[in-house]
């Protein structure tokens, strides 16, 4: 409400762009924001048993964010890092090469805390950030 009466524009055109656009939002984000690669290379690869980790190990689904706000989930057509798939980009760091048991030590990171995987697995690397 506060952006229509400082532009002096109708409420419903804030609302068009503001849903249109996935930049904006209209429920608060989490301080760090997780993005998983949705793309065909990172498919084909295992990013969904990727996002299904994090949303276990989060407790949050695709589009939520943590009730302390400090992680927010979301999906994504495309990082552009095909050749290392699965990728995720957590805040300006992007992560490839990812397997489910990594995941959770990745997130350890950011002070997530896991039950430790069966399966010890190296962290994914960080290719630029």
């Amino acid at each position: 409400m506060e952006v229509s009466r400082q532009l002096n524009v109708p409420l419903s055109s804030v609302y068009r762009i503001v849903t249109f656009y996935k930049a904006f939002t209209l429920s608060p984000r989490g301080r760090n924001l997780i993005r998983v690669c949705m793309g065909t290379s990172c498919q084909v690869r295992g990013s969904q048993m990727i996002l299904e980790r994090i949303a276990n190990l989060l407790g949050i689904s695709p589009g939520e964010t943590t009730p302390d706000l400090q992680f927010t989930l979301e999906t994504v057509n495309c990082l552009g890092c095909c050749a290392m798939g699965p990728v995720i980009m957590i805040n300006d760091d992007y992560y490839g090469n990812l397997m489910p048991a990594s995941v959770a030590r990745l997130l350890e990171k950011f002070g997530v805390k896991a039950v430790p995987s069966a399966v010890p697995a190296e962290v994914g690397a960080r290719v630029r950030g």
